[in-house]
C-alpha cells in the first residue's frame, strides 16, 4: 500500500533520526516507510506500509516495497554485504548502508524514512550521482617508489599496518556526504578533496617507500585547510576507520611543518636539502596532470 505524504522538501527535508538502540522488529507488524520518489527537479516523500519480517536490513524491506508496490522504484546496490559501497543513503536522515542498517535497530513505531545522500546531485529516488568523486580520485598523485633496490622493497611490519585500515574503505562515500564541507557548501567542491580522499593522500604520504611530498599539493589543490575536525566522517564510516585521527590530522601536521614551521626551514637551509616539492610538480603526478579540483568537477 502506498500513501502520498505532505512531506515535499526533497531529501533534505528528512525527519530526525530515530534514537539508536535495539528497539525489536514483531514479525506481523506494520512498516511505515516513507521513500524518498523523484528526480533532479524535486520530488517528495512516499509512504509503503508494508508487513514486518524478523531479521531484515533496510534493503530487504525496500527491496519488497520494490517487488510488491513500486517496481519503478530507482535503488543503487550490489553486494548485500557491506563491501561494495553502493546502497548509501540516508536512514531517518542518518547517513548509512542500507544493507547493514538492521530494522530492529530502529524504532518501528515511527516512520521510517529513507532518502538519497544529500551532497551529491540526485539521479532519481535514491539514486544520487557520485561521478564528484571519481573526478577527484583522478587527481590524486600517484603512488612512486623509488627504483628496486638489490633483494627488493623491504618494509616493517609497523609500517604495513598503518596503511591498512586506510586501505579497508569501501568508497561508500558516507564521508564524503555527511562532511559539511561540501553538504551545505556546494561551491566548496571546486576547492575541496573531502575525507574519503584525505585517507587516500594520507596513506601514499605515510607509505615508507613512496618518494614524491604532496605535502603542498594537499594544502593549495585538495583543501585540507577547509577541514575543522569534526569527526562526523568517522562516525559514519561503516568500516570502522579512523578518518580524523589517523589521517586527516597528521596529513594536517605534515602540511603544518613543511609550509610554517621554522625549525624545519632552518634545517633544510643548513644541510641544504631541497625545498618540498611545490603543487604544480606534484600535480604532474596525477592522471589529471594541469587540472585543479575545479576543472575535474565540472
Amino acid at each position: 500500500m502506498a500513501v502520498g505524504t505532505s512531506q515535499t522538501e526533497g531529501p533534505s527535508g528528512a525527519p530526525s533520526p530515530a534514537s539508536a538502540g535495539e528497539h525489536g522488529t514483531a514479525s506481523g507488524e506494520t512498516l511505515h516507510m516513507q521513500l524518498w520518489r523523484g528526480d533532479k527537479d524535486g520530488g517528495q516523500f512516499v509512504e509503503y506500509q508494508v508487513p514486518a519480517q524478523e531479521g531484515e536490513v533496510v534493503l530487504d524491506v525496500v527491496h519488497r516495497i520494490q517487488a510488491s508496490h513500486a517496481p519503478d522504484l530507482a535503488v543503487r546496490w550490489n553486494c548485500k554485504a557491506g563491501k561494495c559501497g553502493s546502497c548509501s543513503a540516508e536512514i531517518n536522515g542518518v547517513p548509512a548502508l542500507m544493507c547493514m542498517t538492521r530494522m530492529s535497530t530502529l524504532d518501528t513505531a515511527s516512520p521510517i524514512t529513507v532518502s538519497p545522500m544529500r551532497t551529491f546531485p540526485v539521479l532519481r529516488d535514491l539514486v544520487t550521482d557520485v561521478s564528484f568523486n571519481f573526478e577527484v580520485a583522478k587527481l590524486i598523485p600517484s603512488f612512486t617508489p623509488a627504483p628496486p633496490p638489490p633483494g627488493g622493497y623491504r618494509m616493517q611490519q609497523v609500517d604495513v599496518e598503518r596503511g591498512q585500515e586506510f586501505r579497508k574503505c569501501i568508497e561508500c562515500f558516507l564521508c564524503q556526504n555527511v562532511c559539511h564541507v561540501i553538504r551545505d557548501h556546494e561551491e566548496n567542491k571546486a576547492h575541496y578533496a573531502g575525507p574519503r580522499f584525505f585517507v587516500r593522500l594520507a596513506e601514499l604520504e605515510m607509505h615508507p617507500l613512496d618518494t614524491l611530498d604532496r605535502r603542498a599539493y594537499v594544502r593549495e589543490r585538495m583543501g585540507v585547510g577547509y577541514c575543522n575536525i569534526t569527526k562526523c566522517c568517522t562516525e559514519v564510516c561503516p568500516e570502522g576507520i579512523h578518518i580524523t585521527d589517523n589521517a586527516i590530522i597528521p596529513l594536517k601536521e605534515r602540511v603544518v611543518d613543511s609550509r610554517y614551521d621554522p625549525v624545519a626551514w632552518l634545517g633544510r637551509k643548513i644541510l641544504r636539502r631541497p625545498a618540498p616539492m611545490t603543487a604544480a610538480e606534484a600535480a604532474a603526478h596525477t592522471s589529471a596532470a594541469t587540472r585543479g579540483v575545479s576543472d575535474a568537477a565540472r
